[in-house]
């Protein structure tokens, strides 16, 4: 059965709720300490009876015990602060760990199809704006429903008439938070929404600032933010628009609430009231208490309208952590070494059903084999290379890795057996030591230098600031030395398989002459699938697969394909004829 949202919260709460309980005494005191106040000056105003008739010893009294209430509420309501900030921030950190720790786990496809700055914006945005909301509900709410039953005792024991009258007001305050509440919370969900949507926006334009400025766009992106953010402005405004209805109506309330109990107080004192009857400075209190009495209204709904939206933005967090992560297949703890003999078995895959890619694919290579796939634009080859490494499951058909189904082995320990080189480049913000070392991180310095000799990439490390210890990051780097980095993680963990693709992209054709020759000592007894453009680059490859339209429509060595003079020859001559 599915938790709901405050229950998940309190489970995220762990071993912090000690916390929460701590904080809940200290309120109690803050509250009971507040409460005393009132009785101790209405008791004072009773004891100045007139002139030359004043107790001033007895006053003297009341104020040391004012001063000890006054010190004690100050205290308690800042060790209440104190913890509530503490447990809401760990919830939340809880919380944020969670949803990020699935969104490494989830299937490619779910990340394919949202929008990276929607992602950030929940990653980020949304789990500030959970802390903030369960900021405000520790510190206030809970304090405010206490102080609510505190001043309504307090009134009851002074007198019972003006406390049922306060009583039959009290629905009116609840109404119209609730009626408030309701309003807001499906605007402050939207409001997330669009906020999500304007960041990612934001982080598509500014990744690729360059293209937009090279094909003069800047005007029909401006114009399509001009958008999103009217939108979000209309959506903002109607939320805070409801949420700020809160304070004025509350304090219209309380306001009413004021006057009752000083209309009917007063008629008591002048009539006498009988059984009702109370001193000034009883009526003293019963005023300040009224106050005390409807300020928690006040601060309850502005609570609830913040919860609201906390909420909101919260439910979109436990979106991501309830989004369901890769199967598990095979036995994680078993330790899988594969040779590389790989059968593609009569493989069927399309992204969307509506859309046909790859139907019956078919091969058989061999350890130490080089495939390379060669074909237009979209023809399937990297979705070819996304199979292969289970980024996603075949709809039919089956791949076998040395007889085995990859579908039954266990993804990651599947994975350590593939080294991937990619056309786009990752660079972390981190030293180059770190970064070549994500290929093996427990390579020594000289195995790291070795490797970044082998990729050609030693020269430039050198010549950086710090040299293999420079912090690096998607600045400062050219495309060909960040993938000449993405090379070296390769050469450093030296796994059975290889995928390349694309992966001498941005590099010089004079470079690449030298990652070639290191490739096909790397490649010297291992199976590769090599992804290429540049037909120049798989002359020497075992095999080459000519797909188009998500099939194999010729295969051969680089001889066979142009004595065939197909689709191959067209391919090649277009790419060196004079």
């Amino acid at each position: 059965m599915r938790l709901t949202f405050y229950k998940r919260l309190w489970k995220y709460a762990g071993k912090d709720r000690w916390l929460f309980i701590i904080s809940l005494l200290f309120s109690a005191v803050d509250v009971a300490a507040s409460l005393t106040l009132p009785i101790l000056f209405g008791k004072a105003a009773d004891l100045i009876i007139g002139e030359g008739n004043v107790d001033f010893g007895g006053i003297a009294r009341l104020s040391v015990i004012a001063l000890c209430c006054i010190c004690a509420a100050a205290l308690s309501q800042w060790v209440t602060e104190f913890l509530s900030n503490r447990i809401a921030n760990a919830i939340v950190r809880r919380v944020r760990n969670d949803a990020f720790e699935n969104l490494e786990r989830v299937p490619i496809k779910y990340i394919d199809g949202r929008p990276t700055g929607d992602i950030l914006g929940v990653e980020i945005g949304d789990a500030d704006r959970l802390a903030d909301g369960l900021l405000l509900g520790f510190s206030r709410f809970f304090g405010g429903i206490l102080t609510i039953i505190g001043t309504l005792v307090c009134m009851i024991i002074i007198n019972p008439l003006i406390a049922a009258a306060v009583a039959v007001l009290t629905p009116v305050s609840l109404f119209t938070a609730k009626f408030i509440t309701g309003r807001t919370y499906g605007l402050f969900k939207k409001q997330a929404a669009v906020t999500g949507e304007e960041a990612s926006l934001i982080e598509e334009t500014l990744g690729n600032l360059a293209t937009v400025k090279a094909y003069t766009a800047e005007k029909s992106f401006s114009d399509k933010f001009d958008n999103i953010n009217k939108r979000l402005k209309d959506t903002s405004f109607k939320a805070v628009f409801f949420s700020s209805l809160t304070n004025p109506t509350t304090r219209f309330i309380n306001a009413l609430i004021y006057a009752v109990v000083a209309l009917i107080g007063a008629v008591i004192a002048v009539s006498g009231g009988g059984a009702f009857a109370i001193t000034a400075g009883s009526l003293l209190a019963l005023l300040s208490y009224s106050n005390k009495y409807t300020k928690p209204f006040n601060e309850i709904s502005s609570v609830l309208t913040e919860l609201s939206g906390a909420k909101a933005c919260g439910e979109r967090l436990f979106s991501v952590i309830d989004e369901k992560r890769e199967e598990i297949s095979g036995d994680k703890d078993e330790k899988i070494v594969l040779s590389g003999d790989v059968d593609i078995k009569d493989v069927c895959f399309s992204y969307s059903p509506d859309k046909k890619l790859i139907e019956n694919f078919r091969l058989s290579a061999k350890r130490g084999e080089k495939i390379a796939i060669v074909g237009p634009t979209g023809c399937g080859k990297t979705t070819l290379v996304n199979l292969i490494m289970r980024f996603y499951d075949v709809n039919s058909g089956k791949i076998e890795v040395d007889g085995k189904d990859i579908r039954e082995l266990n993804r990651q320990n599947y994975r350590r057996n593939i080294g991937m080189v990619l056309q786009d480049t990752w660079i972390r913000t981190a030293s180059v030591k770190d970064n070549v070392k994500i290929g093996k991180p427990s390579a020594s310095d000289e195995e790291i230098v070795a490797a970044c000799k082998a990729a050609h990439a030693h020269g430039f490390i050198s010549r950086l600031e710090n040299g293999y210890d420079t912090v690096i990051g998607e600045e400062g780097l050219s495309q060909g030395q960040k993938q000449l980095i993405c090379i070296a993680r390769v050469m450093l963990s030296l796994p059975p398989m290889l995928i390349l693709d694309e992966a001498t992209s941005s590099i010089d054709t004079r470079t690449e002459l030298k990652i070639q020759e290191a490739f096909d000592r790397l490649t010297k007894g291992k199976t590769s699938f090599v992804v290429a453009h540049r037909l120049s680059t798989i002359r020497s490859a075992d095999i080459i697969l000519v797909m188009k339209d998500g099939n194999v429509i010729e295969q051969g060595n680089h001889d066979e394909l142009l004595s065939k003079k197909g689709f191959y020859f067209e391919l090649y001559n277009s790419q060196f004829e004079k």
